[in-house]
């Protein structure tokens, strides 16, 4: 009689039980999230990792064949500033944010909706997936209005071509996501006039979850979430409501570069998207982990 299939092989038998485990755990996280809307933010170190962006790439691949409705906005900040050095292009800064001139609108045109949008587009649809990049030569989908900073005295400080979201074409968004088909919007915008405006790819993301009434908006960040302590990331905190979130800022437990995410975060709770998700974006399959775990591995915000 022949030994039985895995007899004298158990840890291979246990590994396969193992992963008949995780699918069980994720199946439930499937069903309940089967054509949810969720938002997903790349930038930074992500999109400069390209082993990074390959797993996130095919995580939103698989999200997408079990059901959810995945949406991806993104920035390029890290391109952008390596093809102005190329152009001669010096870069300006006002209050950390970059200034915009013609020229420096120009390319961030080509690198971020044209040459980035659609790689991340055709990349997905490498890994087996469908995607549309939504750009100013395809179909835009975000118009908005030029914005201009506060200075230490009031005055209105001008950023150049620098906007911010004031209009989300759902219909459109919803239309390919509910053909099966990925959204990848560029951090981008238009004004009334027809003007092209650079926007920050946060809260574009924002406006997006927002404006879709999304179940999820997720940010992959170069950290594994929010800490009790910036400088130790075994103190992440795996859930955070919203009144502990204000508690952080006011007492200054969370540096300075979080405080502007967690506080448009906290606006978009307000306006109705489900929960919000800071993971580190370079942890392989970070995303996957984060969405269908019932630990997860960042920090997600819910209201009270």
């Amino acid at each position: 009689m022949p030994p039985l299939r895995g007899c004298g092989a158990c840890p291979p038998l246990e590994e396969a039980i193992q992963k008949a485990d995780v699918l069980i755990e994720a199946m439930g996280w499937i069903r309940r999230l089967r054509d949810k809307v969720t938002v997903i933010k790349l930038g930074g170190s992500v999109i400069e990792d390209p082993s990074a962006l390959r797993h996130l790439l095919v995580d939103i691949v698989f999200m997408e064949t079990v059901g959810m409705r995945p949406v991806v906005v993104h920035g390029g900040g890290a391109a952008i500033s390596r093809a102005m050095a190329e152009s001669g292009v010096a870069p300006h800064f006002i209050q950390g944010r970059r200034y915009t001139d013609e020229a420096t609108l120009k390319i961030v045109e080509n690198v971020l909706a044209y040459e980035m949008n659609e790689s991340i587009a055709r990349r997905i649809e490498e890994f087996g997936g469908r995607a549309m990049p939504l750009n100013f030569r395809t179909t835009n989908v975000l118009t908005g209005r030029k914005i201009a900073l506060a200075g230490e005295n009031g005055e209105s400080l001008d950023l150049g071509f620098v906007g911010e979201v004031t209009g989300v074409d759902r219909v459109t968004i919803e239309n390919f996501c509910y053909a099966g088909t990925v959204p990848v919007i560029p951090s981008m915008c238009v004004d009334a006039s027809g003007q092209k405006l650079n926007v920050n790819a946060d809260t574009a993301a924002n406006a997006v979850a927002e404006a879709l009434g999304a179940e999820k908006l997720v940010f992959l960040s170069d950290v594994n979430g929010v800490r009790t302590d910036r400088n130790d990331p075994d103190s992440l905190l795996s859930t955070l409501t919203a009144t502990k979130a204000k508690q952080l800022i006011a007492d200054g437990s969370v540096n300075s570069g979080m405080i502007p995410k967690l506080d448009a975060c906290l606006a978009s709770l307000d306006r109705g998207v489900g929960k919000i998700h800071i993971i580190d974006g370079r942890l392989r399959h970070s995303l996957l982990l984060e969405i269908y775990t019932n630990q997860g591995v960042g920090t997600e915000l819910v209201r009270d």
